[in-house]
């Protein structure tokens, strides 16, 4: 695949645009991080060391170059329906050797992310570009992993489970759902939100940069703090709740705001209703 620094030289060449007579060495460039991305040897966000999550802004500004070189034209679909995308960005194209259980029914998987051996994926679903779905995971029907979002392994995204992209600016995380957490049906996450390992959220839990989560097992309130994510703990599990309004009309109407509520921590009998969901892969 050849020197990661030196493919973020050549990528970074062309941060200010693409001069006419560059195009050439512009798309050699971006075609050659494209592999990367497919095989998951490059990552738009990647865990350091001390568990702090970071984006990779060069890996997104090539993903960005793609789009400003690609020509919109037919997409090769195989399908009845003609769809017109960008040239650069085909669908991802799979084998039998590649290890993936993608069941017939509508799904879609876009050139330029990674896509580990186990995953199943459930029609219909869509991963975008720049994803990483590690070993084991389950995307399940009318989920979306958005561009770049960083999933785990043995990770279960139920049916209409949203999990946000994010391009620009090249510097903002992605969202990132750590191994072994389930999310539940109907729920969504975005913004950079960092979902820890085993965690587990209820079906129709809403995450966003501005969510407040109340913790009634630690008596404490995660929010994003600056330039720090969201994080939801490992093993929280999290489900929808509410808080009272508690002055003007608000309180005389007696209105409720929502407000996501981690009401324990993961334990055995959490685990046994987990496992269940291993019966479907």
């Amino acid at each position: 695949m050849g020197d990661t620094g030196a493919l973020r030289e050549r990528l970074e060449e062309f941060a200010d645009g693409v001069p006419a007579d560059r195009e050439k060495a512009a798309l050699e460039a971006f075609r050659e991080l494209k592999a990367a991305l497919n095989a998951g040897t490059v990552r738009a966000a990647e865990r350091d060391g001390d568990g702090v999550w970071r984006a990779n802004a060069w890996v997104k500004a090539g993903i960005l170059l793609g789009f400003r070189l690609g020509r919109v034209g037919p997409a090769a679909t195989g399908g009845p329906f003609p769809f017109y995308d960008k040239d650069t960005y085909p669908l991802r194209a799979l084998g039998p050797d590649d290890g993936v259980r993608l069941v017939p029914g509508g799904s879609a998987i876009r050139d330029g992310c990674y896509v580990a051996r186990g995953v199943v994926c459930m029609p219909p679903m869509y991963v975008n570009v720049g994803a990483y779905v590690d070993e084991g995971t389950m995307v399940d029907s009318h989920a979306l992993v958005g561009s770049c979002a960083q999933i785990g392994r043995r990770v279960h995204l139920s049916a209409a489970a949203q999990i946000g992209g994010v391009l620009e600016p090249a510097g903002a995380l992605p969202v990132v759902i750590e191994d072994e957490v389930l999310v539940g049906g109907n729920c969504g996450v975005y913004e950079g939100t960092v979902v820890r390992e085993r965690a587990v959220l209820a079906p129709g839990t809403l995450l966003t940069a501005g969510t407040a989560v109340f913790d009634l097992v630690h008596d404490r309130v995660y929010r994003r703090e600056g330039e720090r994510p969201l994080e939801i703990p490992p093993g929280a599990v999290v489900v929808p709740g509410t808080r009272p309004v508690r002055s003007g009309v608000g309180l005389r109407e007696g209105i409720a705001l929502y407000a996501p509520v981690i009401v324990k921590y993961r334990d055995e009998r959490t685990d046994a209703a987990v496992r269940l969901e291993e019966l479907l892969r």
